[in-house]
């Protein structure tokens, strides 16, 4: 059955009714003149979601050049295949509202709706996504160096409601796929327990949560590793924060609209989980994403590559006055400050015994959204001496002040 009537009258309403549902939620550039080719959507790969996304953007961007009942067999086909999926439930009944005149607003007949506002905003999101020629191409900033331990890093672009899944290849950093998310009711950049939002930082997934979780949590829970060690010392508080799927009767959810989780649906989730059995998975959490050309070097990677070498040195050599000079003012370990921590190590290197100290498996993530340039550095370190051979992995936060890379935190991984 054709959407359309002849009446010429009745058309231009009907007309005028799919208009205002493809303003409402495509962005002011996005018109069949700039649409991209079918072909130019995420490839289906071992780590691509299903065409679920595809699909409901090819019925909006359908709606927007015109091609109403195309549109409408998509949405079929979206439904028939994803029947928790709201926002196809609601475009197709906006559609049919506008055929029958009834027509008042997205999400007819409730426009105003807060329910509706998510849904409008989730269709923008995977909008804008689909528009974006630059996905999958350009590299995100705060990813200076994987180490061989890490097959797999994840970004959550807060932004764009997106995560960004990342493969490792023998150090080059390589697109593997990216996923619609949710996140904080209230955005993001956690400081307290129950502000719902969502944290901002780099963090590390844990197993699978083994015991039964309420349905809103759908398939799985992995927590994250928040409060981390800045957390803690920033005094940020709260807990609880994972990454988990949707109820079963909802595909997915509004782009803000968690107690603070990183939310994908039960589908996406899934196709995760060989990643996330691994466990450990690095998961940077960002606002303002800066992204580089794929060859393209941070500006302040080597000269926090090279700091971290001198300090190696410098401890090595024992000369316990030049290496103490690589640590911040602001220096803390979680028990020991600066003050402390030196006297310590004064005590320690007193008796000058040769050492032999080895990095190696270097990770150097810059940290997102800190108050000054912050880098989280990870390594296993290899120590020998006459008095201790010891081996492990260390976990340390340089920052950049006055002109230089120091370091603010030291500890165990």
């Amino acid at each position: 059955m054709k959407l359309f009537s002849h009446h010429p009258k009745l058309k231009f309403k009907v007309y005028t009714a799919i208009t205002l549902i493809a303003v409402a939620v495509l962005p002011w550039n996005a018109t069949a003149l700039n649409r991209p080719d079918a072909n130019l959507l995420p490839k289906s790969n071992v780590l691509a979601s299903t065409k679920t996304e595809d699909l409901i953007v090819k019925s909006l961007m359908d709606i927007s050049s015109g091609q109403i009942d195309s549109a409408l067999v998509t949405l079929d086909q979206v439904i028939a295949t994803t029947p928790n999926f709201k926002l196809a439930h609601l475009v197709k009944g906006d559609l049919l509202m506008a055929r029958g005149l009834q027509f008042q607003g997205f999400g007819s007949p409730n426009p105003g709706s807060e329910d509706v506002a998510g849904y409008r905003d989730e269709a923008r999101k995977r909008i804008e996504r689909y528009l974006d020629k630059n996905s999958g191409i350009l590299i995100p900033e705060p990813i200076w160096q994987l180490d061989r331990s890490q097959p797999y890093i994840f970004v959550v672009d807060a932004d764009k409601s997106r995560l960004f899944v990342y493969r490792n290849e023998n150090g080059k950093l390589e697109y593997n796929a990216d996923f619609y998310v949710t996140i904080g009711k209230n955005g993001s950049e956690k400081k307290y327990a129950g502000d719902k939002r969502t944290p901002l930082g780099v963090y590390f997934t844990a197993p699978k949560l083994t015991q039964k979780l309420a349905d809103i949590y759908g398939d799985a829970a992995y927590p994250l590793s928040y409060p981390n060690e800045w957390d803690r010392r920033e005094g940020k508080t709260g807990s609880g924060i994972w990454l988990h799927g949707t109820p079963h009767d909802t595909y997915s959810r509004a782009p803000q609209s968690s107690d603070g989780c990183v939310v994908l649906s039960n589908q996406d989730l899934n196709t995760l989980t060989p990643i996330l059995q691994q466990g450990n998975v690095p998961v940077i959490v960002s606002k303002g994403m800066e992204w580089l050309k794929p060859n393209e070097i941070p500006k302040d990677k080597q000269a926090l590559l090279d700091s971290v070498e001198t300090w190696r040195k410098d401890w090595e050599s024992q000369e316990t006055e030049v290496y103490l000079s690589h640590y911040a003012k602001a220096f803390s370990n979680g028990s020991l400050d600066l003050n402390h921590w030196a006297e310590e190590k004064r005590r320690i290197q007193a008796s000058k015994l040769k050492v032999d100290i080895k990095l190696s498996n270097l990770s150097v993530l810059r940290y997102p959204n800190s108050e000054l340039p912050m880098a989280l550095v990870t390594f296993d370190q290899d120590f020998h001496s006459s008095a201790l051979d010891s081996q492990m992995r260390k976990r340390q936060y340089w920052i950049f002040e006055n002109q230089q890379w120091k370091i603010i935190y030291e500890g165990a991984a």
